[in-house]
């Protein structure tokens, strides 16, 4: 195609542009040159904007864009917002898959419910492809799901979620890759880019309602916490990031603390009694908790965590007890065994 005859938005170069290409020049294998990337499009202000500049970013990093739209069938005008978006799509050359939820039982009615729902399509177009999935997530969604996640109770993992870059779904589709390019931006920038490149909007009467609890953070507590501490979306965003970084380096230290606890090589089911329970309570909960993980079981609520891990204490009885999903641990004064039964 002549470059004269691309639609305005692919020639566009703008600040915003520029502060994100130096941004993945930083990390140049967040999203790879020439590879295929699935856009997730809502059709609201932080998608919008993420399509504009990538699509504006496309002919230096030679990516093969297509977007993705799901359509949640929440409200009666859901339908027509995926068929505009449809057609402005291929007005600037990009093809679009649009997947709707028709049936909206339960998996339309709450907010993880619906986000199991769009991933789990998100990863059946990507893998079709061979490409990443792209979402427009900001500082300050990332500053939400801190507070979320601080008042619903949670570990470090929780804390530090929202990554820039992650498997969409490591058991069902491996090889899927999720990334948010735009978590060095905040809703203000994405508010902006769509004025200046003069973006369509589609906004969906759900993200008002105050029923979804991260709707009321985001209209009733981050802008007083804005008012009080301007700019502590980005520090919030920050410290997510930075505990996401120190539950790595946890995560990589218990692995290397655990092969030393195992029974021998290839026993990967059992550990060492009096190793592990002479060490601090704290430090064999968490190393409990990693080997259940290494070994496919699934994650423990934490009262039954600390249970564990005060039993197996030195000193402490033989005992075992069940676990969810056909588990079971049981240990003596030597040995702490994992098995499944089905």
């Amino acid at each position: 195609m002549d470059p004269a005859l691309d639609p305005p938005l692919r020639r566009s170069w703008t600040a915003w542009h520029d502060r994100l290409h130096r941004d993945l020049l930083q990390d140049p294998q967040l999203l790879p040159a020439g590879e295929p990337l699935l856009l997730a499009v809502s059709g609201g202000q932080d998608s919008m904007a993420l399509t504009a500049l990538l699509l504006g970013l496309s002919r230096l990093h030679h990516w093969e864009l297509h977007l993705w739209h799901g359509d949640h069938s929440w409200h009666p005008g859901s339908a027509a917002i995926a068929s505009e978006l449809q057609a402005w799509s291929l007005g600037q050359g990009l093809p679009i898959t649009v997947d709707r939820n028709a049936k909206n039982e339960a998996t339309g009615r709450t907010e993880a419910e619906a986000r199991r729902w769009r991933y789990a399509q998100l990863a059946t177009c990507a893998t079709a492809l061979g490409s990443r999935v792209v979402c427009g997530h900001t500082a300050t969604d990332k500053a939400e799901t801190l507070l979320l996640q601080l008042t619903r109770g949670t570990d470090l993992a929780g804390l530090g979620s929202l990554r820039r870059q992650r498997l969409l779904d490591a058991e069902q589709h491996p090889a899927v890759h999720l990334v948010r390019p735009l978590l060095g931006f905040n809703r203000d920038d994405t508010a902006a880019i769509c004025r200046d490149l003069n973006l369509p909007l589609w906004l969906d009467p759900s993200n008002t309602n105050l029923r979804f609890s991260r709707n009321r953070i985001r209209q009733e507590v981050m802008p007083v916490l804005n008012d009080l501490y301007p700019g502590c979306e980005q520090r919030m965003a920050a410290l997510s990031e930075r505990l996401s970084q120190v539950q790595d380096t946890q995560q990589t230290l218990l692995a290397l603390s655990l092969e030393s606890l195992k029974a021998g090589e290839g026993a990967e089911n059992v550990l060492q009694r009096k190793r592990l329970g002479a060490l601090p309570l704290p430090l064999r909960r968490d190393l409990l908790a990693h080997w259940l993980q290494s070994c496919g079981a699934p994650p423990l609520k934490a009262p039954l965590l600390e249970e564990l891990a005060r039993a197996t204490a030195a000193g402490s009885p033989a005992g075992g007890r069940d676990l969810p999903s056909g588990w079971r641990i049981q240990w003596d004064r030597k040995s702490l065994q994992l098995d499944y039964r089905q």
